[in-house]
């Protein structure tokens, strides 16, 4: 296989990329965006397959190694995403991160090793500098990615008894700067490593990394952990863009840089979203106040007024626009069907349905979009918070189902740990219908001054079993 040829589908591969992004930016085009994407990588593997095979003489053995690797690889992805719930869609991306971010150490250790096996340089040559600088930071970002979404991964799950892997932050004296410094130390070895090629500064930085991306993390809530999982995915995409320089791999730098700034976007949109500082999570301070604002919210417990299926129908039943506020819970209880049959029957007794979506609903953005496109909602029913936010003073009607923090009115009072942060404004609605569990409070652990106007109507259980009697009760 020509290297023009093999050029040629590396650049057809990244079109497919920036035109995968470009279609998940929509529901309405995201289907077309994922074949994209998935054409992009196929085109992406099997060309760097057949390089790999043809740079090993086209022996039988490296064919094998090839193709066990695909079919082990292919074989694992298919089976986890067949099987990932949609709620547990943040852990298998914190998976997938950290299995790029040890796959960036392990070919820069192999490059490190063998530069000549990569055609770095002639064997017996030494590794220019440039490239030594390009194989540290990639290896560096690498092992940051893979020990950090390890954390995340665990913090996500919740099914681990391992302190680091709990929700609540792991706090010390001195963190911060035990992280500076292991910062500084890891950047004075690799650049040792880059003026002398000192295998023993290369190992020691990445000691350093692995422990860096763990302490990096561990400060930060599990509720907080979306936001951190959403950063580890641009720093995998630095990562591999950084061994794709030192392997002077075309594919690898493009394809890299496209999730590195995308994931930085996206990080940058969702602490915007929650009122969080976007520096904060880069250097990893980001959410160590959590504990402080939920002993903040803590009060003692208020009367509310409760309601049943029933009562929620004959409200929805008299209104002339309604708003539904899909939240977490909802996601949980897998009962997006039947809000969607809930609002075909309010839309066929001539009720108009909205749906407002905020940024980071289901705890990922874009994750109550796909919940919503899975039931079939139409896409011109559903609509973003700078869309919605105006109608809420209009609307007969908000039906909350499962959200929280992102509908608490003290967002907009000065001194709340959320204050500044964007909600939808549901609280301005005629009337408020609430649908949770229990009165437990939000990530942010604070009490939700909505539940206790004496506009709004609290309907307790299980979101798919109470939105299904209230629509039997519509009926």
């Amino acid at each position: 296989m020509s290297m023009n040829l093999v050029t040629l589908l590396y650049l057809v591969a990244s079109v497919c990329f920036i035109q995968a992004l470009k279609g998940l930016s929509h529901p309405t085009t995201s289907i077309r965006g994922n074949v994209f994407g998935m054409t992009g990588m196929a085109i992406a593997v099997l060309t760097t397959a057949a390089l790999i095979v043809e740079l090993a003489g086209g022996k039988a053995e490296g064919m094998v190694y090839v193709l066990g690797g695909l079919l082990v690889g292919g074989a694992a992805g298919a089976i986890m995403a067949r099987r990932v719930e949609m709620t547990k869609m943040p852990e298998l991306v914190a998976f997938m991160h950290s299995m790029i971010g040890l796959a960036a150490v392990f070919i820069a250790i192999a490059a490190v090793a063998e530069p000549w096996a990569f055609q770095i340089v002639a064997k017996g040559q030494p590794i220019p500098a440039g490239n030594r600088l390009e194989l540290f930071l990639g290896a560096a970002i690498g092992a940051i990615t893979f020990s950090g979404s390890v954390i995340a991964f665990g913090k996500l799950s919740g099914k681990y008894k391992f302190r680091l892997f709990q929700g609540a932050p792991v706090q010390f004296t001195g963190q911060h700067l035990l992280n500076l410094v292991l910062g500084l130390a890891t950047v004075g070895l690799g650049l040792v490593f880059m003026f002398t090629e000192n295998w023993t500064a290369f190992f020691a930085m990445l000691a350093l990394s692995f422990a860096l991306g763990v302490l990096i993390i561990i400060p930060i809530g599990g509720a907080d952990m979306p936001v951190v999982v959403s950063m580890l995915n641009s720093y995998s995409g630095w990562a591999a863009a950084g061994i794709g320089f030192s392997l002077n791999n075309s594919m690898l730098i493009i394809a890299g840089s496209l999730v590195g700034s995308s994931g930085a976007i996206l990080s940058y949109i969702m602490c915007k979203a929650m009122n969080r500082s976007f520096f904060n999570v880069i250097l990893g301070g980001f959410g160590g106040d959590a504990g402080g604002s939920a002993a903040a919210g803590a009060k003692e417990q208020r009367p509310v007024k409760a309601g049943s299926a029933d009562d929620a129908a004959f409200v929805l039943g008299n209104a002339e626009t309604v708003v539904i506020v899909p939240g977490y819970g909802l996601a949980v209880a897998r009962a997006q069907h039947a809000v969607k049959e809930l609002a075909e029957k309010l839309v066929h007794k001539g009720i108009t349905v909205k749906y407002a979506i905020h940024p980071v609903a289901g705890r990922m953005p874009g994750h109550m979009n796909v919940l919503l496109a899975e039931a079939e909602v139409p896409y011109d029913q559903v609509f973003e918070m700078e869309d919605i936010n105006g109608e809420f003073g209009q609307a007969d009607v908000a039906i909350i189902l499962g959200a929280n923090d992102v509908v608490n009115p003290a967002a907009h009072t000065k001194g709340s740990p959320i204050y500044g942060m964007p909600i939808l404004e549901a609280y301005k609605a005629k009337t408020v219908i609430v649908n949770k569990r229990s009165m437990a409070a939000g990530y942010a652990g604070l009490d939700n001054e909505l539940f206790y106007m004496d506009k709004t109507m609290m309907v307790f259980g299980d979101a798919k079993k109470v939105v299904e009697d209230i629509g039997k009760a519509i009926e």
